[in-house]
């Protein structure tokens, strides 16, 4: 049995078993963490989800925190001889090493890494989807979540590391050349609709939605745990995924059968639902449907209030969740300035505060760099879907700024056609009848020209 009250040593002595690389391996694992990785395994295989759930989000990330807060966890080759011979457990483990190597390091892991976390993903996935029954495997809804999640993160990672040509050493550049097809788009796209369509997951919500049962049209797989979960959460990768690509309707339309609102099992994932709304949100943003992305921060900020004692605790998804927070607080004062409307008393109350209300002031007298910083700041860190180009010389070195340029032009020209309309609301409010003409010469514009900002 395993137990986090187990005693950390802080010093070790081994003996020697005469075998030099095996007597490295001793040096380099403590006791408490064979004694995890055995025990970890172990509920996999029993499908313990209660089990694992403590496993996975307390005492791993307290061994990281113990002894490996400055260094990886040991490589899978150095646990094989504490563990059984089980491959996915190995690829689940890999999948947690790499994880830690990108929230470790500041200036990224090396390209090597990056791609062998890329095959490793690979290695998961196929095992899932080319399987001709479910496999013989449950995991952590928690856990599934972070898989998808990390995915993609790992996908955005890469691609603005492969588009940033400046500091690159002839030989990562020759790496890249030669391996066009790690962590490519169409290859994450088919991954994310692989998982959808293995688990009916579209089909059960519509029937969930029309109060029927969803394990009618779940299939096989659909009715499996693992596979449902992992469709659902595919849904909100590809919201994602098109919303860093700046394909905004497909993002939307990717979630026609989840009704936001809706309790259900799939919001008991607090990471997956704040990142649902945020991302809707911004789409619907960018599609100047600012009621609606009203509506959506507004119903995801006051779900976090009522529930910020859950996100307290330090841990790499509660940081993205505090971030993520703070960006929509900044997303809903932009749409409130585009689009003013009463909205819940708590949430005015935040935005009263210095850090938000500096700025929406500014935003209402038109200040132009406040909106781009705004929106700078609380927008995605977009992608272009095409490699960049390795061969051109003295290529652009701030190409791969430009789908972030691209998506604050886009955002800019609505702001400059809307930009006097908080003007144009104050003096409708002074007079209730006026000559359009008067009105105009009030606002230093031509008649014609005043109409169309009507």
């Amino acid at each position: 049995m395993y137990s986090d009250d187990d005693v950390y040593e802080d010093e070790y002595s081994y003996g020697h078993t005469g075998d030099p690389n095996l007597d490295k391996m001793e040096l380099s694992i403590p006791d408490q963490v064979k004694k995890f990785l055995g025990y970890f395994q172990e509920m996999i295989r029993e499908r313990n989800i209660y089990e694992l759930n403590t496993l996975y989000e307390t005492s791993f990330p307290k061994l990281t925190e113990q002894y490996f807060k400055t260094c990886p966890w040991p490589e899978a080759e150095e646990i094989v001889p504490y563990v059984k011979d089980d491959p996915i457990f190995i690829f689940l483990y890999k999948e947690l090493c790499f994880r830690h190597l990108y929230s470790r390091d500041v200036g990224g892991p090396t390209v090597e890494q990056r791609m062998k976390a890329y095959y490793n993903y690979c290695e998961i996935f196929n095992y899932i989807l080319s399987a001709e029954t479910p496999v013989s495997l449950e995991l952590p809804n928690q856990w599934l979540w972070e898989i998808i999640d990390e995915f993609i993160f790992q996908f955005q990672a890469f691609s603005q590391f492969r588009a940033n040509l400046q500091k690159k050493t002839e030989e990562e550049m020759q790496y890249l050349k030669k391996n066009p097809k790690v962590w490519n788009v169409h290859s994450v796209l088919n991954v994310l609709h692989s998982l959808v369509d293995k688990s009916n997951i579209n089909k059960q919500l519509e029937v969930y939605n029309n109060l029927g049962s969803p394990d009618a049209v779940a299939g096989e797989f659909g009715r499996h745990s693992l596979y449902k979960m992992l469709g659902y959460f595919s849904l909100v990768g590809l919201l994602r995924l098109h919303s860093l690509l700046g394909d905004y309707y497909q993002a939307i339309k990717v979630l026609e059968n989840i009704e936001l609102n809706k309790k259900s099992l799939y919001s008991r994932v607090p990471g997956c639902q704040i990142t649902t709304y945020y991302y809707v949100g911004f789409a619907y943003m960018m599609m100047r449907r600012y009621a609606d992305a009203i509506r959506t921060f507004s119903d995801v900020l006051l779900y976090v209030q009522r529930t910020k004692q859950m996100f307290q605790t330090k841990s790499y998804q509660n940081d993205l969740i505090n971030k993520l927070t703070e960006k929509m607080y900044t997303l809903l004062s932009i749409c409130l300035v585009l689009h003013p409307q009463r909205i819940d008393e708590s949430l005015q109350l935040t935005l009263r505060e210095k850090q938000y209300s500096d700025r929406m002031n500014k935003m209402q007298r038109g200040e132009i760099e406040e909106f781009e910083s705004c929106f700078t700041t609380s927008c995605p860190k977009f992608l272009s879907p095409i490699p960049p180009t390795f061969d051109v010389l003295n290529a652009d070195p701030e190409a791969h700024k430009e789908p972030q340029r691209l998506q604050l032009r886009v955002f800019m020209e609505e702001v400059s056609q809307q930009r006097m309309c908080p003007t144009i609301r104050s003096y409708l409010k002074l007079y209730t009848t006026m000559p359009l003409d008067k009105m105009a010469g009030f606002m230093n514009m031509s008649p014609d020209v005043f109409r169309n900002h009507l």
